[in-house]
């Protein structure tokens, strides 16, 4: 049995057959993500078992640069783990975690402008994956440049979410919003219907984190 195969059926629920790999990984990222939205450190650990399935379902899929976009959140959960619990010397008290922030007019546009050319440039480079390296990529990239959008955002957010910025869970809307209509367009259905949860979920990290700030700033 290959668990790593995305036709290895795990159940079947309402007619949708079910793969290990897409129940397991679906089910550690709602709940990192869930965590993250309360700002809980477990979030960074059960996001490694997230990015590691997911990154063998997105190959299957033909979705590339989310499959590379997993190498990324996997040394980005490595890093926000050991960040969230290591504040800068800075911090008055050493041993409290990183307390969330606002980003500012410079942050924005230093995470604006890259995120319009890295679509452009990673969605450029994976609609050629197959041409140039035909025994890994038999098949092109679906859907090149909405999942390098996805791709190149999410890891603006990921950046901002591992600085404790509030503004990470706008980023993360807008990577939802178009993720899952790629994965309901994939047929991946579970990871289409999480990832619209996820949605919501970052409407109430975004309503937390403010509420967090206005804590201790007041």
């Amino acid at each position: 049995m290959n668990f790593f195969d995305k036709d290895n059926l795990f159940f079947t629920w309402l007619g949708y057959p079910m793969s290990y790999l897409e129940f397991l990984g679906s089910a550690a990222g709602a709940l990192a993500v869930w965590l993250s939205a309360k700002a809980n450190i477990l979030s960074w650990p059960l996001g490694l078992v997230n990015v590691v399935l997911f990154f063998f379902l997105f190959y299957q899929v033909q979705l590339y640069p989310d499959m590379f976009l997993q190498v990324f959140f996997f040394i980005t959960n490595l890093v926000g783990w050991w960040r969230w619990t290591h504040p800068r010397a800075a911090e008055e008290d050493r041993k409290q975690e990183l307390k969330v922030s606002w980003m500012t007019r410079r942050e924005w546009w230093w995470t604006i402008l890259p995120v319009i050319g890295g679509t452009v440039l990673f969605g450029t480079l994976a609609s050629r994956l197959h041409l140039w390296l035909p025994n890994l990529f038999s098949l092109p990239s679906a859907f090149p440049y909405a999942d390098s959008f996805v791709t190149v955002i999410s890891i603006s957010a990921t950046y901002l979410m591992v600085q404790k910025k509030i503004e990470c869970w706008l980023a993360w809307i807008m990577a939802d919003l178009v993720a899952t209509t790629l994965y309901f367009a994939k047929s991946i259905m579970l990871v289409s219907a999480e990832y619209a949860a996820f949605c919501l979920i970052a409407a109430f990290g975004y309503w937390h984190w403010r509420k967090e700030y206005l804590t201790y700033s007041s």
